[in-house]
């Protein structure tokens, strides 16, 4: 059944006392290379914005032009935390996204009262939560974190594409798309890429096995990219 994006779940928390109430999402947790960067946003109460949605149902044109509308916002607090490649392998991913979420919220200048969280809860945290499976697609002030971490993470991948030009990296912004293994599998890693991820950990496949491999891992993540894997010919090309 479709629910729209509102501000249901924000509304019944001021209704208990919560004034201010904060949404996190992250970008780049499936990625095989560049950061996972996560946003803590918390919205006006009287905010409203026709456009905002979900950050992977939205054009990158309108995704850039709705973060602008977010970021110079005067009424609206916002902070992001990241973390690099260096950090994710020697943490794992799950420690680090949740790291950069912890990291987002410290960053804002007046701590929330409670974040709404995308996802399953972080534990531990330092302020109450609510976690909402899809819940970026349910709460607008979890759409609106979701578009800042998307953004930010997709101008430091074409900032990294300059460094390391031969990836591609402002194609696929690190994903495991047929592009980018195909470049892992010519010139090997790059110091961005994640090393303790298996297509990466593993250069001397095959690339016909190095594509296979990353299928499963591309079926896994493809709620955050957004995009459907086809039925042949290898992964996506590119991602929004």
């Amino acid at each position: 059944m479709y629910r729209r994006c509102g501000f249901r779940y924000e509304k019944k928390l001021r209704a208990i006392g919560a004034a201010r109430i904060a949404g996190i999402d992250e970008a780049g947790r499936g990625a095989l290379a560049g950061p996972v960067v996560a946003a803590a946003v918390i919205l006006p109460e009287k905010f409203r914005h026709r456009r905002l949605n979900d950050s992977k149902q939205l054009a990158p044109e309108l995704r850039e032009e709705i973060y602008h509308d977010l970021t110079s916002n005067p009424d609206l607090r916002w902070a992001v935390g990241i973390v690099d490649s260096m950090e994710i392998d020697r943490i794992n991913v799950l420690r680090a996204t949740h790291k950069a979420m912890r990291t987002a919220v410290a960053a804002l200048s007046n701590p929330p009262d409670h974040v709404l969280i995308d996802g399953l809860p972080v534990i531990p945290f330092p302020v109450p939560q609510t976690a909402i499976i899809d819940g970026d697609c349910l709460s607008l002030t979890i759409a609106a974190a979701s578009v800042i971490a998307k953004v930010t993470r997709d101008g430091m991948m074409r900032d990294f594409c300059a460094h390391f030009p031969e990836y591609c990296f402002s194609q696929h912004k690190g994903y495991c798309t047929e592009i980018h293994l195909l470049k892992l599998h010519e010139f090997g890693p790059c110091p961005i890429h994640r090393r303790s991820f298996e297509p990466v950990a593993q250069p001397l496949l095959t690339l016909e096995g190095l594509i296979a491999t990353a299928a499963s891992l591309a079926r896994r993540s493809r709620r955050e990219t957004g995009l459907p894997l086809p039925a042949a010919g290898g992964l996506q090309n590119s991602l929004s």
